[in-house]
């Protein structure tokens, strides 16, 4: 008999994330103010992000490796850019504060990780952050609202205010919008691995909800 393994149904990139409970009704309303501090300097790192993805293109081109240092830095990145977002309005899902910290930081209820690969194609990397993505940026467009106009909040960020302001009014946070927000931010999170060349694997076109990540056998 052969055994059976799971892995999550994507790999190289596991989000995940826990609704804390009890929620404060209005705290929501002030966030944004309070996460300035990590707005300023998410700000400062997303340009370091930025650059070392340009480092990574060419280096990647000519050695078929993503340099670990500056990749498990670029990961530090969007860890923090995640639990930033889960704390703020592209989730609204926890009142505890986000640590400034470019760590895994296992015990914040938003979580995400991005397996190093041993190895990366050198015909992928001229493709893939633009025109292989093209089809998920349409799409993840309409998530974060980067096609503008009355939109511009995204569909995530409409979400996440009708879940608290449901909150506000019952005390609870609707679980089956959690999922979805969730699900909506974890789609968001591969393409973005994706499309800065931390991965090979094409990220599927599925809305994988809920705050941990699905398991598939294999």
């Amino acid at each position: 008999m052969s055994a059976t393994s799971l892995q999550t149904s994507y790999p190289p990139v596991t989000v995940t994330a826990r609704l804390d409970a009890p929620l404060s009704r209005w705290l929501w309303l002030v966030k944004w103010i309070m996460a300035i501090p990590h707005y300023i300097v998410l700000a400062f790192l997303w340009i370091a992000f930025l650059v070392i993805c340009v480092i990574a293109f060419f280096a990647i081109l000519f050695t078929e490796r993503y340099p670990r240092a500056l990749f498990d830095f670029n990961l530090g990145v969007l860890r923090w850019s995640w639990r930033v977002s889960y704390y703020s309005y592209a989730a609204l899902g926890t009142d505890r504060y986000p640590p400034f910290s470019l760590g895994p930081e296992p015990d914040y209820p938003a979580r995400l990780d991005i397996a190093y690969p041993e190895h990366l194609s050198r015909g992928l990397v001229l493709v893939k952050w633009w025109l292989l993505a093209i089809p998920h940026y349409l799409v993840i467009g309409f998530f974060t609202g980067a096609h503008g106009g009355w939109w511009s909040a995204g569909l995530i960020g409409l979400l996440a205010l009708i879940a608290v302001v449901t909150l506000a009014f019952t005390e609870k946070y609707p679980r089956d919008l959690f999922d979805l927000v969730i699900g909506l931010n974890r789609w968001v999170l591969r393409v973005t691995a994706y499309a800065t060349l931390m991965t090979d694997a094409y990220p599927p076109f599925r809305l994988d909800m809920g705050g941990e990540e699905q398991l598939t056998a294999v």
